[in-house]
């Protein structure tokens, strides 16, 4: 499974060391000896059939962007992992801690009885110094 093409369809099979890969970045990453060295006939593994094919990239159509055995259709757009920053909760209709209720009104500050945020300039500003 390849971590940098999250779709990979295909695995290609790299000419310099003959060894299986998802993507020249997992070549690069495994193989730190050499280069990818590069050639037009290409050897293709597809991961939905498990067979293997060779495709000319001097005389690559459309209809060779689908697998010989499976029409499996293996070019596609790249789909890479992008960093997030999310709360993993439970499902929110059977555990509602995680939301806002926005119909509480946690108060202004200032008034008596308020919440004090890590907004509000004048929380105990007499104590800093």
């Amino acid at each position: 499974m390849c971590k940098h093409v999250l779709n990979a369809q295909v695995a290609i099979r790299s000419p310099c060391c003959k060894k299986w890969f998802d993507c020249a970045e997992c070549h690069a990453e495994q193989e730190s000896g050499h280069e990818l060295l590069k050639a037009l006939e290409m050897t293709f593994a597809c991961k939905k059939c498990k067979k293997c094919f060779r495709k000319d990239a001097r005389e690559f159509e459309e209809a060779d962007e689908y697998c010989p055995h499976c029409d499996n259709h293996f070019v596609l757009e790249a789909l890479v992992p992008k960093a997030a920053l999310t709360v993993e909760a439970e499902d929110a209709r059977v555990d509602s801690r995680m939301l806002r209720d926005d119909r509480v009104n946690p108060g202004v500050a200032g008034r008596k009885g308020a919440r004090p945020t890590v907004f509000d300039p004048d929380f105990e500003a007499d104590k800093l110094g």
